[in-house]
């Protein structure tokens, strides 16, 4: 198909790296399993963690739609702006669980790669969709930005995760037990 003739190494290279960041991710959460004590630290995992995983699926599904032999651009542009709007419902779904969750205060940063940047990148999906048809090169662009601002806000996110039990909550349950 001649709109996405040269992305090919974009969304393999994209498609490759959520693919294995998502691995990553399962192996980091398995470890930090055993460290949640209680039903507020599984619930606030539900809302920091969980929408990585979702964030890295959708660039390794877009990655798959882009490097399918479609016949025409028509149907691509329709599963975009599905997972588009479906992500803007998710992010509003995960702005929820976090302002519920009692575990964790939310920082400025916080809502920015949490909800903000992924409420964008969503959006940019849905638009895209819609402008395809009338223009079919731009839209492309519009499509591997928000891959991207996907990809970088699910390594963020993860990292702060990662950070966030090793460095605190590990400090926190260190200075518990020595309390004991």
């Amino acid at each position: 198909m001649k709109p996405l003739a040269g992305w090919e190494n974009f969304y393999v290279i994209i498609g490759s790296s959520a693919g294995a960041l998502i691995g990553l991710q399962f192996v980091v959460l398995t470890l930090v399993a055993n460290t949640l004590r209680s039903a507020e630290e599984a619930e606030a995992g539900d809302a920091f963690a969980t929408p990585t995983i979702v964030h890295f699926s959708a660039v390794l599904l877009l990655a798959g739609i882009a490097s399918a032999p479609w016949e025409g651009i028509g149907t691509v542009a329709v599963l975009w702006g599905i997972m588009g709007l479906s992500g803007l419902v998710y992010t509003v779904i995960v702005t929820w669980r976090m302002r519920r969750q009692g575990v964790y205060r939310l920082q400025l940063e916080d809502l920015l790669f949490h909800i903000l940047l992924p409420l964008a990148a969503y959006g940019m999906l849905a638009v895209s969709a819609c402008l395809v048809r009338s223009r079919p090169d731009e839209p492309l662009f519009v499509v591997a930005a928000a891959a991207l601002l996907l990809l970088f806000a699910g390594i963020h996110n993860a990292w702060d995760n990662v950070a966030y039990h090793v460095f605190v909550k590990r400090e926190s349950r260190t200075e518990r037990e020595r309390g004991s």
